[in-house]
């Protein structure tokens, strides 16, 4: 009730041994900290926090305008909401490697068990789109490590993000992984690879944790569970997936109460109130203060 039940340092340790067990971890981007909840509830191991959806739901594109503020605020609401470790989407660092050492510090207060840093020149822009550039392999080495630097919990998960693979192939794409690594970097994620075979390619060059980003309507293929777990892959991102189902349902819903007059049509295809405040534990509260929890729903709610 009211927040975590858990510490963010036994978050980040669960999301280390869980990365070493070698199966693979399924990780859904959650839209806001209640959907974060529903990830928990359903099963899930760990939740992600996209910067793509941030900026799209403060009604901004993908492009670097969001600032590390307003992602560390989002992240400690969202930490806030569930037990799992939550891995947060950090951009370029927010600025030069000082600015990234100083987001590691304002994610690590969030709650968060661990961020991703990317090789994008700033302003970035989405991962999946043509005219990335990329800053020089020694700049990003350095803002790797000035957030190995920065971290005071050596629990804390820094993942390193290449975009090079769109920008320089495949091979270089490899080499900027491994000294990603050697800066510091926990983990890596290869963004935008164009097929199975590279991604088994990256596989076999590189030996900490994976992330395969699983985003819809990109430059990769959209590997099934059971492909990226043969492949050797630790984690399946869908950073997206859950935004764009809701914003889907929002606008079909839209258009069927204007059609209609009356959102009747549509009441099969919502959360109902019950499970809404099963979600948010409303009869837990009852436990501090009855009048909070002294009404019975009405049938069919």
């Amino acid at each position: 009730m009211l927040h975590t039940r858990t510490t963010p340092a036994q978050r980040r340790r669960a999301l280390r041994e869980r990365l070493a067990t070698g199966r693979l971890l399924t990780m859904p981007g959650a839209l806001n900290p209640l959907s974060a909840r529903l990830i928990q509830d359903l099963g899930y191991e760990a939740a992600y926090l996209s910067g793509a959806v941030l900026a799209a739901d403060l009604g901004l594109p993908d492009i670097g305008l969001t600032t590390a503020t307003e992602v560390a605020t989002r992240a400690q609401q969202t930490a806030r909401a569930t037990d799992l470790p939550v891995l947060i989407d950090a951009d370029t660092g927010f600025g030069e490697p000082m600015n990234a050492a100083r987001t590691v510090q304002l994610m690590e207060d969030a709650g968060l068990a661990g961020l991703h840093l990317e090789d994008q020149v700033n302003p970035k822009r989405c991962g999946h789109l043509d005219g990335k550039a990329v800053v020089p392999r020694e700049d990003m080495t350095r803002r790797l490590r000035a957030a190995v630097d920065a971290r005071r919990d050596p629990d804390f998960l820094l993942m390193a993000r290449t975009d090079a693979r769109s920008v320089e192939g495949l091979r270089a794409a490899i080499d900027r992984a491994k000294a990603y690594v050697d800066a510091g970097a926990d983990a890596i994620f290869p963004e935008a690879l164009a097929d199975e075979a590279e991604f088994e390619a990256f596989r076999k060059a590189v030996d900490v944790p994976l992330l395969a980003n699983m985003t819809e309507f990109g430059k990769s293929p959209l590997l099934d569970a059971r492909t990226l777990q043969d492949l050797g892959y630790e984690i399946a991102l869908y950073p997206v997936t859950l935004l764009r189902l809701a914003m889907g349902a929002v606008e079909d819903g839209l258009r069927t109460l204007a059609a209609e007059g009356t959102q009747e049509s549509l009441l099969p295809r919502m959360q109902t109130r019950s499970r809404l405040y099963e979600l948010l534990g409303y009869e837990q509260y009852a436990a501090f203060d009855t009048s909070v929890f002294d009404f019975t729903l009405p049938p069919g709610a």
